[in-house]
This record gives C-alpha cells, sequence and structure tokens, in this order.
C-alpha cells in the first residue's frame, strides 16, 4: 500500500509543473510616485512595495517633487525585503532649489539609498514659463550657460555615484547639463520623460544625448488619462531612431484614477510588443539600461 501511495505522489509531482513566470521579473521602475506625499496619490509607498515584489520587479525608485525620498527607500526597504527601493531628490523650491547642502545631506543619510538628483520639476524655469503660471521659479542657466551652484551640484553628483537626470528643463537645458555630466565625469545620466512637455525634445536632441552618454526616458503616464499627450506610435517611432540600448521605459505613475505602477508597466509593454518590439528590446529598456543607470550589477 505504501509502495502504490509512494507511485501516485511520484506521478502527481510528475505532472506538477512550476508556475510560468512573472512577466515583470527583474524590470526596474525609476519613476514612482506614491504616498506619503503633499498630492492626492494612489497607494502608499509600503503597500506599492510589495506589489511590486509580488509581481516579481526588481527595483523601484520612489520620487517626490518637494521632498527627499532617501529616508523613505530606508524604511521601506525594511518593511518589504526582497525588492531594492532607492530615493533621491527634487531641486525644487522646497528644498531650497539649486542645493548642494540639500544634496549633501540625501548623500548621507542612513542606507545610502539616494541615489538620483533630478534637476527642478514642477518649479522649474521652463516649467514655469510653459504653464504660463506668476510664480517663483529655480533657473539652472542663464545667458546660455549653466549657473555655477547648478556646475557644483553636478561635482557631486559625480564624486558620489549618483544619477544625474534632467527635470523638466528644456531640451537645450537638457543638452547643457548633459555636456556639463560627461565634462565632470558623471556616469549615470537620464533626459527625464524626454518626449514629454515641458521637455519636448526632437529625435535630433534625443540622438544627441543619447552621444553623450544619456539614457532617455519613456514613461507610460504620458499615454493615457486625462494628462494624455502622446502616443504609442510616437514613442515607438523614437525609440527606433534613438536605439533601443539608450532608452528607459518606466511608469512615472501614483496619480488617482491611473492604474498602479505595475500594471501601468504591463500595459506599456503590451503596447510596444503590438509596435513589433521583441521581449528581448523590453528586457534592455526595463531591466539592463534602468539596472546600469543605478549602477547596480546585471
Amino acid at each position: 500500500m505504501l509502495r502504490f501511495a509512494g507511485c501516485l505522489l511520484l506521478i502527481a509531482l510528475a505532472g506538477c509543473t512550476a508556475p510560468p513566470p512573472s512577466p515583470l521579473r527583474g524590470v526596474i521602475d525609476i519613476h514612482v510616485h506614491c504616498d506619503p506625499d503633499s498630492v492626492p496619490r494612489s497607494i502608499n509607498a509600503v503597500d506599492l512595495a510589495k506589489l511590486a515584489r509580488d509581481r516579481g520587479m526588481r527595483a523601484l525608485v520612489l520620487k517626490n517633487h518637494y521632498e527627499p525620498t532617501a529616508s523613505l527607500a530606508y524604511i521601506v526597504r525594511e518593511q518589504v525585503p526582497g525588492l531594492e527601493v532607492f530615493g533621491g531628490i527634487d531641486l525644487n523650491r522646497a528644498v531650497g532649489g539649486i542645493n548642494s547642502a540639500a544634496v549633501e545631506h540625501m548623500i548621507r543619510v542612513k542606507g545610502g539609498l539616494g541615489r538620483v538628483v533630478w534637476m527642478p520639476t514642477f518649479d522649474a524655469e521652463n516649467q514655469v514659463r510653459y504653464s504660463k503660471e506668476h510664480r517663483p521659479f529655480v533657473s539652472i542657466a542663464k545667458d546660455g550657460n549653466l549657473l555655477p551652484e547648478v556646475k557644483e551640484v553636478i561635482g557631486l553628483i559625480a564624486r558620489n555615484q549618483l544619477v544625474l537626470a534632467t527635470g523638466h528643463s528644456s531640451p537645450e537645458e537638457c543638452l547643457m547639463l548633459i555636456r556639463e555630466g560627461r565634462l565632470q565625469g558623471v556616469q549615470h545620466m537620464v533626459v527625464t520623460h524626454a518626449l514629454v512637455a515641458p521637455v519636448g525634445m526632437t529625435v535630433l536632441q534625443m540622438q544627441q544625448a543619447a552621444k553623450l552618454g544619456a539614457y532617455i526616458e519613456f514613461v507610460y503616464n504620458a499615454l493615457i488619462g486625462p494628462g494624455k499627450s502622446l502616443d504609442i506610435g510616437q514613442y515607438a517611432d523614437a525609440i527606433r531612431k534613438v536605439g533601443v540600448e539608450h532608452c528607459i521605459l518606466s511608469s512615472d505613475l501614483g496619480q488617482v484614477g491611473n492604474p498602479l505602477h505595475p500594471a501601468g508597466l504591463l500595459a506599456f509593454f503590451a503596447e510596444l510588443r503590438e509596435r513589433s518590439f521583441t521581449e528581448r528590446e523590453i528586457d534592455r529598456m526595463s531591466k539592463e539600461n534602468p539596472a546600469r543607470l543605478l549602477g547596480l550589477t546585471n
């Protein structure tokens, strides 16, 4: 009887198959909005990290336009082991604008998880002028030259192996930032959602940025919801012309009413497949390139 039962067990085990790998396994999202924030968000950082880990994702970069997120990344890692979580700082007015002291403080936060320095976003001079708003803004350049304090921050980025992200700068400003980053030895650079307003780079400008060593970011948020400003055809055309090896796919999600980040990424990848992008190409843009940007081993 025992031998018979053992045979049945072996037969049952032989018929079992391992669950299929998650389609998001190894994916890194470098542009994540979540609570706590001063604007409404769809999910908090801990719950999002659990969701991302359960979907097989490798890493998240937490972004807040007004508060540094290195300390939040540390707490989330403590609460959700098995997922790499990083933070950064947006150099908007809430942290003093182009403020090297704020960047230095982020670098020293326990855990060393402050990885990305975004140039000004919603307080950027380019953003405020584009939006036709009448309020204070943060400038990064004057008369065609980067301000000394911007160059100082770029030096900090270079010395500490951080990521230089261009924020909501104009195309010309983005290229100035990347040239200065290259001059000072910054190893990790990305043009923040290069096609999306108020950045709005041309393909030629994106190609120039890529030749200077920057990755070009494409975010799913711009393709959906009330903020939709582009379509997948525009993305596909730009990616092909810039080259998969220079591009990063991220979500830029967290807005109330939009899908959560993993669901958004799955939809993003599906739309790219319909435009004849292969799994290998999607993996390059969603796993390998962001890993290199963040200085992670593949």
